[in-house]
């Protein structure tokens, strides 16, 4: 924890930075929560965003239980949980962050770099301040150069990721995790068995197996659940125990149960349905998904690394020894996986078309993070593969900031007006009951 004596300038400083973010998230927080259309055992999930984002609180923990900060979906959390440790996400969408970290970082480096950065710097958020380790995949420059820049400040595990799937990467990455799971044992001080590796699988996959369930639900009846709603569930799973969350979870399943039995669906319109890809979305930037469905469109489906991706895999052993299980999580970290940080990424294009299909998708926008050329550079291959469905696709470049937030209205008000003129003309006529 973070106890370096402060001047009263600093100080100050400080308590602007905490009302200023507390403010910002408690906004998008209300906004959220005022969308029609979230089920009850919704409630927990806001609670968490709120813990962390607006009364500034640390995840909640037993005496003792070390936190382990990640930066990328392709860390394994079940390592983590057989160390006796708890993984918390630390990508941060904090306006107010991003705004200490633009003076820290390069003006093109990515707003989700300059935003860890920032929090590292000011220094008044439990969650980065408390952690034993952190550890960043490298997935892109930008990264290498934070792990650098967290290193001077805290204890720091690299993860180089191969540029593709091959054997011979798989086994590259298998003695990363190895590495890994060295620094995660002297970090904590406890040794990872074959069981408490097991026990730890068993927790991850109670929560992927809800999250199964879920995505099973959301594909059986249209306009089930807001898609605003799923990424406040998906970006709470960042701070809560996996268990814990799939618990959370198999009650909002519950409920989406009933509402399947009674046909009750969030509303009654053809709400043009939007696929949103691309740069990850994560709390409290959440301004993107809130304008689709303030703007009379609904976010049907969700392929960035804060969704639905980051956790819809399951691990499955090779085989049932030790290093079975050490493969397994290596195998499951990068071969089903579409980030572009990978060399050869048709599987992408693969999965997008397969949601197009599976959610009745209707348009797809291409978030791009201001400085993310990682997936800035799929953009053109992406819309060529869809155009030839006839899916159209908008690309939109956004920041940490809330400068750009009428001009993004503006553009996805329009394309959501282009979707519905492709509609047959009864359609359109149907609509306009609704629409006005």
């Amino acid at each position: 924890m973070n106890t370096q004596t402060v001047s009263p300038r600093e100080q100050r400083q400080k308590d602007r930075f905490i009302s200023k973010a507390s403010q910002t998230a408690a906004k998008y927080l209300r906004r959220m929560e005022e969308l029609s259309g979230a089920p009850e055992s919704m409630v927990p999930f806001f609670r968490v965003l709120r813990d962390i984002y607006v009364d500034g609180k640390d995840v909640s923990r037993e005496d003792g239980v070390k936190t382990v900060g990640t930066y990328c979906v392709m860390a394994p959390h079940e390592l983590i949980y057989a160390a006796g440790a708890i993984p918390v996400k630390l990508c941060s969408g904090s306006y107010t962050a991003f705004s200490i970290g633009d003076d820290l970082a390069p003006r093109d480096a990515c707003p989700l770099v300059k935003a860890v950065a920032g929090f590292q710097q000011i220094g008044v958020m439990p969650l980065y301040d408390n952690c034993a380790l952190m550890v960043l995949p490298i997935t892109c420059d930008c990264k290498k150069k934070l792990a650098g820049y967290l290193a001077e400040r805290c204890e720091v595990c690299t993860l180089q990721i191969p540029v593709s799937k091959e054997d011979e990467d798989i086994e590259q990455y298998v003695r990363e995790l190895y590495q890994f799971l060295g620094v995660l044992e002297e970090t904590t001080g406890n040794r990872v068995t074959y069981d408490s590796l097991a026990d730890a699988m068993k927790k991850t996959g109670y929560a992927q197996f809800e999250l199964s369930r879920f995505l099973r639900l959301k594909k059986s009846l249209p306009y089930l659940l807001r898609g605003t709603h799923i990424m406040a569930m998906m970006n709470a799973a960042s701070y809560m125990p996996a268990d814990e969350w799939g618990r959370q979870l198999h009650l909002v399943n519950r409920e989406l149960e009933q509402r399947i039995s009674r046909n009750e669906t969030v509303t009654r319109r053809q709400l043009p349905r939007i696929l949103l890809t691309g740069s990850p979305i994560i709390f409290p930037n959440i301004k993107i998904p809130l304008l689709i469905e303030e703007m009379c469109g609904i976010l049907a489906a969700d392929e960035t690394c804060m969704g639905e991706r980051g956790m819809s895999d399951p691990v499955v052993p090779v085989d049932q020894s030790f290093d079975g299980l050490m493969r397994s999580l290596a195998i499951r970290a990068t071969r089903p996986c579409s980030c572009p940080t990978f060399a050869d990424n048709r599987q992408r294009i693969f999965r997008l078309k397969q949601m197009i299909r599976d959610y009745q998708i209707e348009g797809v926008i291409y978030h791009v993070l201001r400085g993310c050329l990682v997936y800035d550079f799929e953009y053109r291959q992406i819309e060529e593969a869809l155009g030839e469905l006839g899916i159209p696709v908008i690309r939109l470049e956004s920041d940490y900031n809330e400068e750009d937030v009428e001009q993004l209205r503006i553009r996805i008000e329009a394309f959501i007006e282009l979707i519905k003129l492709k509609k047959p003309p009864e359609v359109r006529r149907t609509e306009r009951d609704y629409y006005g």
